[in-house]
């Protein structure tokens, strides 16, 4: 079982802390994208947190359900309007099930390198995989290692930095390990989050193993080419149909 890092703390100030992240110019692009994927079915988000994708695609006629393991993540979202007609199952993604089986289900904003082991990362394929419809599509969008940006026998990087907050990404290169250093000065807060990272290559692989097979591979939600530079992947793999 994953620890739950997400707890009242975070889930508190999580809204305002990704509020760009929320604005309609990111959202509907992501929301469109996985729209046309989830056709007439139902769509499973994995890691649902407080409903920033799951709301407005639910709003768009998609029967979405969730899984997520904070239970104070998922209070903030029955407290949003449509918020209470989403079932939301409380546990590990990698593992949890859920008895509904669907044409999409999508890992958003980094969320699988919250499985910080890769036999983690392997489980959560195999569980969307049971739970995937034959011709059914499994997207993930993550974040892409920043390791070229890293001189030579160093581990540390900023990667935001303001007067309110910065953050300082710890790199453990030999195990694909990440831990992300938050400050908050002016509150005196702190806070370290451990992620396991991902090439897209090894993620065509867990797909394999659990019977499903590489689809598309984007830099973001408009299908904007993939290529060496980008530092995003939005990727689809798709449970093989009938016959």
């Amino acid at each position: 079982m994953s620890k739950d890092y997400f707890g009242e703390d975070v889930a508190a100030r999580y809204d305002e802390s990704v509020a760009g992240w929320s604005d309609p110019e990111v959202v509907e692009p992501a929301v469109d994208f996985l729209l046309e994927l989830s056709g007439d079915g139902a769509a499973l988000e994995l890691g649902i947190g407080t409903g920033r994708i799951a709301l407005p695609l639910a709003a768009r006629g998609v029967r979405v359900h969730g899984i997520d393991l904070s239970e104070a993540m998922v209070a903030r979202l029955r407290a949003k309007p449509g918020g209470p007609e989403i079932p939301i199952a409380i546990g590990d993604f990698a593992t949890t099930r859920v008895e509904t089986t669907f044409s999409l289900a999508y890992l958003v904003f980094n969320t699988i390198l919250n499985l910080t082991t890769q036999d983690a990362q392997v489980a959560c394929f195999e569980n969307v995989a049971a739970h995937l419809e034959p011709g059914g599509c499994f997207v993930i969008e993550t974040g892409l290692p920043a390791l070229r940006k890293l001189p030579v026998g160093e581990t540390l990087r900023a990667s935001d930095a303001s007067a309110e907050h910065y953050c300082i990404d710890e790199y453990d290169v030999a195990n694909q390990g990440l831990i992300s250093h938050h400050f908050w000065p002016a509150e005196g807060r702190t806070l370290s989050m451990p992620f396991r990272y991902v090439w897209p290559s090894e993620l065509d692989l867990m797909a394999r193993i659990a019977g499903m097979r590489p689809r598309e591979r984007w830099s973001g939600w408009r299908r904007e080419p993939f290529t060496s530079e980008s530092g995003k992947l939005v990727g689809v793999w798709e449970k093989p149909g009938l016959g």
